[in-house]
């Protein structure tokens, strides 16, 4: 049977990748991107672009939808980093993510809510991306390369073994990352990778491995799409799990959260009226005795004692809420 215009166009595509890749794989570059699943290209890709949009948006869906699954097969995995972080924060450590482009941009962002959603201290959970602050919302590609950089933004936080690092790269081998995976074991701190493939070096470099295998993208190689949405919720799962752990909750409720603005002030009237069955009039009163905090607030509803005795309460028992219930409650 003679060839097809497919056929041959198929060919043509193969002749080219044997082209562009040495004998074991690797590119000419020395980057093996031809074995790393997120750079790998999707059986029938070719021609997605000749796509009705209606059509392309329920492919790009469709591939959305494999991501928690691929998440959920890392649960065993991030559940004992989870564990792990809690105990450094728990004893004063703090909480670093180092990633370049869309890596570095999701840790400074979840970095960035932790303070509002549970009230943590300036620079207890920080965001590193190579390239700095502009990197945030320009381009700084080169910027990922540079190993000396991780280095010293490391240095600059004056690391310690108390602390813990996460290494967030879709390759699992971008040289920010694995360089700043790399110094902060030197110094003892706890080291995390959160990669895209399997058996990445940055997993290799690190004492927990959070391998996310969400295989190759929509479009070739632009892991801001599958490998950036399990990145989210991965770093969602381990922010909000290691502060559950903290006791910066109470059940589902956000007790630590700060209040900046109207929408909080009223989040914090409605949590401290769900946690107390208090009339919001009386959730009101106790949030203005006790400055605005909630978890005092909710001790002071809970138990009858005073603004000074709820903080107290709070002091003794580490700021978990639960813990100081029951101390007041016998």
């Amino acid at each position: 049977m003679a060839p097809t215009p497919r056929d041959r166009q198929e060919d043509r595509q193969e002749d080219r990748q044997e082209d562009r890749q040495a004998p074991d794989g690797r590119a000419p570059d020395g980057l093996a991107l031809g074995v790393l699943a997120t750079e790998g290209r999707r059986e029938g890709g070719a021609e997605i672009d000749l796509l009705p949009t209606a059509e392309l948006a329920r492919l790009m869906n469709a591939e959305d939808r494999t991501v928690p699954e691929a998440v959920g097969a890392a649960v065993p995995a991030i559940a004992a980093a989870v564990d792990a972080i809690a105990e450094r924060m728990r004893g004063g450590g703090r909480l670093v993510y180092a990633g370049a482009g869309t890596a570095g941009r999701l840790g400074v962002l979840d970095a960035g809510e932790c303070p509002p959603t549970f009230g943590t201290e300036p620079g207890r959970v920080v965001g590193l991306i190579a390239g700095g602050p502009a990197a945030l919302t320009s381009a700084v590609e080169d910027a990922e390369d540079d190993r000396a950089a991780a280095v010293a933004d490391l240095d600059a936080l004056a690391l310690t073994a108390a602390d813990t690092v996460i290494g967030v790269s879709a390759s699992g081998r971008t040289p920010y990352a694995l360089a700043a995976v790399e110094h902060a074991r030197t110094l003892g701190a706890l080291t995390v990778a959160l990669a895209g493939n399997p058996g990445s070096p940055l997993g290799d470099a690190a004492e927990h491995r959070i391998e996310i295998t969400t295989g190759p993208e929509l479009l070739a190689g632009s892991t801001r799409l599958k490998a950036g949405t399990a990145q989210k919720l991965v770093l969602n799962m381990v922010s909000t799990l290691v502060m559950i752990r903290l006791g910066r909750t109470y059940g589902d409720l956000m007790v630590d959260v700060r209040a900046t603005n109207d929408k909080l002030r009223a989040r914090s009237r409605r949590i401290v009226a769900l946690a107390t069955e208090a009339e919001p009039a009386d959730a009101d009163a106790a949030l203005a005795a006790t400055g605005g905090r909630v978890k005092d607030a909710i001790l002071l509803l809970l138990t009858g004692v005073d603004a000074a005795a709820a903080a107290e309460l709070l002091a003794r028992n580490g700021g978990v809420l639960r813990n100081a219930l029951r101390e007041a409650l016998g």
